[in-house]
């Protein structure tokens, strides 16, 4: 199983730097580092609803699982 995290193409569309999304969302910008490049086990609901409401998205526009390639 396979989690994408699409807030960088989200960022881009918006024209937002990581920066400006990290003190919106209020986290530091290490740690959106980390979610970004998908390093990150596990996002709180509460992170994931800030991101929402400052992307003005839904969470599947966030994540998608992709199928393991030896599935």
């Amino acid at each position: 199983m396979a989690i994408v995290v699409e807030i960088d193409v989200l960022l881009a569309k918006r024209k937002m730097s990581v920066g400006d999304f990290a003190d919106a969302i209020g986290l530091s910008p290490a740690n959106v580092s980390v979610l970004k490049n998908g390093r990150a086990k596990a996002v709180r609901f509460s992170t994931l609803d800030a991101i929402c409401q400052v992307l003005d998205c839904q969470p599947g526009d966030v994540l998608r699982w992709v199928p393991d390639d030896g599935a």
